[in-house]
Parts: C-alpha cells; structure tokens; sequence
C-alpha cells in the first residue's frame, strides 16, 4: 500500500516493506460478518455502502498527493463494454445486473468450481490501499481502493505446479452493456487480460469491492475487478466472471487489437512511450485551468516490483 504523507510524496525507498503490504485499517473479520452483511443488504452476496462505515472505515489524512474527488474518479473512466467516452460508463452502467454473482475457477488449479461472491471473500479481512492509478493515455488518478490480495483467492484454489500465469475475464451481457453492440468496435469481447503468477502474487496486486469506503460503482468494474497499481490501468481487469490458471500466456483483448501498442506486460515505464502518448510525464486528475503535469515515474513508483523483472527487456517487453 503506498502511505502519502502530508503535504509530499512519499518514495518509495522511505516505505516500510509491512506497510506496503498490509493493511492501516481491516474492516471484515470472519465470513460470517460478510454473510450476516448480505442479509441485510437487498441481495445475496451485496455489502451495503452503510455497513462498510459502520465497521471502521476512515478516509485515511495523511496525503501529501492528493486523493482524487470521488465524483471524478466515479465519472472518467474507460469501460468500452458501456461506450468509448470518458462519461459512457456513468451514464449506462447503471443497467449491468450485478446480483447475484459468480466467479468461475478454472484451469491448473486442484479446486476449480464456481464461487460465488460470498464465497470468494470467505474468510478474507478486507483492506484499504491508497493506489496511484496511471493510464496508457496519460492520465493519472489517486484512489482509495477496499479490497484483498489476489493471492489470498489463488491460495484457497490451490494452483497447480505447472500454472504460470493467471487469466482474468469481464463480464459480457450484450442486453446490458451498450458498447458491446457497436457495428464497428476497436476491440474483442468479453474482455480479457492476464498477469504472471508471480505478478499475481505479490502483495500489491488486489481484487477490490470498494472504493472511497463504499462498493464499486458499476462504472468502476463492480462488483469484483483486479487493482495492479504498478501497470497501465487497462490491465486492472473490471467486473470479472472467470479467473483460469494457464501454461502458457493468454492472450489478451488490448494485445490483440493492437500488439504494437499493447503490450501483455504493461509496466508503467517513462522511457518506453505509446505510439499515441509519450509516457515521459502525466496529468493528474482533476486538471484546473492551469494544466497539471507530473514525471512519470517507473513502475508508476512502486519499486518494490522491480525484482520481478530482473533479467527482462523492459523494452522488448513492454
């Protein structure tokens, strides 16, 4: 987790490896308390926004960057599956059903099955993570994410010796997801990205069911999507039905729209720029009337990853 204190940011040399990696503040003890949760909600599976208040959540304060207003982190977003505007997703997603749910397991794990949303987070605490969330278009935002490591999920599923990477899939319900009927579209669907399972595994990588002390938006990838603050935000997959635990890398949506722009690594690097976009600097959002401009830094700051690339041509593999 990236603590910001007040009034700088905070590198990455001067953050605690235990704070990186646990949570400042828990806010689901057993299984039971999240099934008592879902009775009292309109749903099965649904944490009402009043019963993550009522157990401990506080918007953290010590911020030297900025947390990004809810009402723009809530109203830009990329979801194509809802239209390829900034706005599109808070304009249609509203009619994504997302209750009940499921997440199916399959592929080189010795327990695969369908689980539903309770059963995902059986027994999991929920956590907050402050993450910078940096764009391929070069945009970035600051978010308060609630949610869980993904290895906590990959451990109850128990991957097999032979499993390297970990393939994640979007909902696709056509009758829901206006984008998705579009004559002409940039990409395939349903949507699909993929991590190493090493990449998976380290403890900044999170599912998230939450954001700003409340469940995700619909526009925001409800009610369950992957958070890896260190790569493009189009590999934090939104509102994912199936995880599988593969041999060989998958082959992903943005990959295979356009494999010259999209790489299946897609670190945040300054040096390795988008055919469209130079990755040399960001706007943090929201701008004034001012432009706002950061460097970029490697790995979006999280130099606690670099390890996993030792070796690796950032270049070649971008």
């Amino acid at each position: 987790m990236v603590l910001i204190k007040t009034k700088r940011e905070i590198p990455s040399s001067e953050i605690t490896p235990e704070a990186v990696y646990l949570s400042r503040r828990k806010f689901i003890g057993q299984s039971s308390a999240v099934v008592a949760a879902g009775a009292l909600a309109h749903s099965t599976f649904a944490l009402p926004d009043s019963w993550i208040e009522d157990n401990g959540y506080e918007p953290m304060d010590e911020i030297g960057e900025d947390i990004t207003p809810k009402k723009h982190a809530t109203n830009h977003n990329n979801f194509f599956e809802f239209g390829t505007g900034k706005t599109d997703p808070a304009k249609h997603a509203h009619q994504m059903t997302v209750d009940p749910w499921s997440v199916e397991i399959e592929g080189l794990v010795e327990k695969p099955g369908k689980l539903s949303l309770e059963d995902v987070i059986k027994d999991i605490d929920l956590e907050e993570r402050i993450y910078r969330l940096r764009c391929v278009e070069a945009w970035s935002m600051v978010i308060p994410w609630i949610g869980f490591p993904v290895k906590k999920v990959l451990d109850k599923v128990r991957p097999l010796s032979d499993a390297k990477y970990v393939k994640f899939t979007t909902l696709l319900r056509k009758s829901e997801m206006p984008g998705t009927k579009a004559l002409f579209s940039s990409i395939e669907y349903p949507y699909v990205e993929g991590l190493r399972l090493d990449e998976a595994n380290h403890p900044l990588t999170i599912f998230a069911i939450g954001m700003y002390g409340k469940v995700l938006p619909n526009q925001n990838g409800a009610p369950f999507r992957l958070v890896v603050p260190w790569k493009y935000g189009f590999k934090s997959i939104k509102s994912i039905v199936k995880i599988e635990l593969t041999k060989k890398q998958p082959q992903t949506t943005w990959n295979l729209s356009a494999s010259h722009e999209y790489g299946f690594y897609a670190n945040v690097n300054p040096k390795v720029d988008h055919p469209r976009w130079s990755q040399a600097t960001e706007r943090r959002l929201p701008q004034g009337l001012i432009p706002r401009s950061i460097k970029t830094k490697m790995f979006n700051g999280y130099d606690e990853v670099a390890s996993l690339y030792e070796g690796l041509d950032l270049k070649k593999n971008f």
